[in-house]
């Protein structure tokens, strides 16, 4: 995490930067916009089953690159195709187990001496963006509204509950390694709105001990941040 924490902080001063030295060079008519992005958000998980709650700070972290493709001759309409990489934290009360027979999901008697309890995913993704702003030749501020959808395959995920005494910690393959959603974003100039919402699961076909369906579904609101 902190190999994409130095990676999310050059890239946001290399944006500053860029918009800095493209402000002193000539127009370029075939300008593109926003290729580069980096993110951080909160995440939401709905569908929660009875008695199960979010504890702590559930995170994201996302960084990737898009291609930009205009469609009109002003370049205010176009699409974006992109591949990035995620990192996503969800903390919960319920903790799960690693088995003979495979996985098994609980809230523990002790839950009061439970400090933190997770399951993170990391993520290669790819955005697919039908993208509005009001940029022109010269001007890097401008307001904009991409819509579309966020697809992912998950390349690891892990479970880990610290108690008052002990950790337990451990490779978890019992979700789903596709995973995919509807993302919006809308704002100005470098700070823009993210919302994120999926249409499938965090888990493939999970129970908890008493026998409810585990269908986590994510909600993620942060910001994103565009890089020319």
């Amino acid at each position: 995490m902190r190999i994409l924490l130095f990676t999310l902080s050059t890239l946001l001063w290399f944006s500053v930067a860029a918009q800095t030295e493209q402000d002193s060079l000539s127009p370029d008519t075939h300008y593109l916009e926003d290729q580069f992005y980096l993110g951080i958000t909160y995440n939401f998980i709905l569908n929660k089953p009875e008695n199960v709650s979010q504890r702590n700070l559930s995170y994201g972290l996302q960084a990737g690159f898009i291609k930009d493709i205009p469609i009109n001759q002003d370049r205010t309409f176009g699409f974006g195709v992109g591949l990035g990489y995620g990192i996503y934290s969800y903390y919960t009360n319920l903790m799960a187990d690693e088995t003979a027979n495979g996985f098994s999901y609980s809230i523990p008697i002790n839950v009061e001496e439970l400090n933190r309890n997770k399951i993170e995913t990391h993520l290669i993704e790819m955005p697919i963006e039908f993208r509005w702003r009001t940029s022109t030749v010269t001007s890097y501020k401008f307001y904009r509204i991409y819509a579309g959808a966020k697809l992912g395959y998950v390349i690891g995920a892990r479970s880990k509950a610290v108690f008052n005494d002990y950790k337990d910690s451990f490779n978890n393959t019992d979700v789903n390694k596709f995973q995919y959603g509807l993302a919006f974003n809308v704002g100005y100039s470098t700070f823009n709105l993210h919302v994120y919402y999926a249409l499938n699961g965090i888990f493939e076909g999970a129970q908890t001990d008493l026998g409810e369906s585990i269908e986590f579904k994510p909600l993620r609101i942060g910001f994103t941040f565009y890089i020319l």
